[in-house]
């Protein structure tokens, strides 16, 4: 019997959603043709609150590491040479090599770029002459291409690459979630070629503030929580920090849970009238402070009686303070592109 060869690729720990078969649905000795893949569990990291944007995030070798307009994604990927021999694998040799992703997003814009670095391989005996083709594909109205040298030989040294990223959307639109996939096909003469894939972090672009004079498009990474600041608007201010003297934690960046941002104006009215009634104290009024101000946010998933009374407050406040915090928390939307769900954090 004429015996057939295959090259068969595993990717060890990648700490990534790979796209191959569990390993318990591949059997323990591969016929020919069959690929062998091992992907490890699923590691992402946030490197920080996001007050504002930010740099790079910071790379740890087989984790996905982000923050609010960045991720650094470091993968190691293994490949064994096999020939199938009276129905047996047998290991002819062994490729090793790493990839760094760095992929920073704009607030400005929803096309943006990534680059990549590929080592040069590790190899044992006939690991040497396998060539790697790169391809990225992306969703959510994102498009994605790769410029890279295909066909790079992995033992021939380090070799690196970018993908570009153009994204259509419309004003006042919010894209779906998306992910970059990343497709590797392995190749060497007189072997079949073999493939393993994994994703980017999810991210998502939205033109929520564009009109159609001005495109205010922008990308984020939403699983990132951001941070409004409260802080020189002294009654809110105060109020937000006796809330939490008393042990309410909501939004409370120093150990608490994060709120959750909310479209929804029916939903933001109700929240707000269930909480704040429809006159100030004469106490308040004499003092000029006849303007209700909530916390958590009505404008926020938490917001109006959805937490326990000792989790939320209300301070009365002059109607200047609360048209003052309104403004800061639309450009604090805005720049950090805060869009519905979204986890954030109140600083006070």
């Amino acid at each position: 019997m004429k015996l057939r060869a295959l090259l068969t690729t595993g990717a060890v720990a990648l700490g990534l959603l790979g796209t191959a078969a569990a390993p318990s649905a591949v059997a323990d000795q591969p016929s020919p043709g069959q690929l062998r893949v091992t992907v490890g569990p699923a590691r992402s990291q946030v490197t920080g609150l996001a007050a504002g944007p930010a740099s790079n995030a910071t790379c740890t070798i087989n984790k996905i590491t982000v923050n609010r307009f960045s991720e650094c994604e470091w993968v190691t990927i293994h490949v064994d040479v096999i020939k199938v021999i009276n129905g047996r694998p047998v290991i002819e040799g062994t490729v090793d090599f790493d990839v760094k992703h760095q992929m920073t997003l704009k607030t400005n814009s929803a096309n943006w770029s990534e680059k990549f670095h590929v080592s040069k391989a590790r190899t044992t005996r006939a690991g040497k002459g396998v060539a790697a083709n790169i391809a990225a594909a992306s969703g959510g109205g994102t498009k994605a291409s790769v410029h890279f040298s295909q066909g790079h030989i992995l033992s021939s040294g380090a070799a690196d690459g970018s993908v570009g990223y153009k994204t259509s959307i419309p004003p006042k639109k919010i894209n779906p979630k998306a992910k970059t996939k990343y497709t590797y096909t392995f190749t060497k003469p007189g072997y079949t070629p073999g493939t393993v894939s994994y994703n980017s972090a999810a991210y998502r672009c939205d033109n929520y503030y564009g009109s159609s004079r001005t495109s205010r498009a922008g990308c984020a990474i939403p699983e990132v929580p951001t941070a409004v600041s409260m802080v020189g608007l002294a009654r809110i201010d105060e109020g937000i920090r006796k809330l939490r003297a008393r042990g309410g934690h909501y939004g409370d960046p120093n150990g608490g849970k994060p709120l959750h941002w909310m479209i929804n104006k029916r939903q933001e009215d109700a929240n707000r009238k269930a909480v704040c009634p429809r006159s100030a104290p004469p106490d308040m009024k004499r003092a000029g402070r006849t303007s209700c101000d909530e916390y958590p946010f009505a404008s926020s998933y938490e917001g109006g009686t959805h937490l326990h009374a000792n989790q939320r407050e209300i301070t009365w406040v002059k109607v200047q303070e609360n048209k003052s915090q309104g403004g800061r928390i639309t450009a604090w939307r805005g720049q950090m592109h805060v869009m519905d769900h979204d986890p954030f954090y109140v600083i006070a």
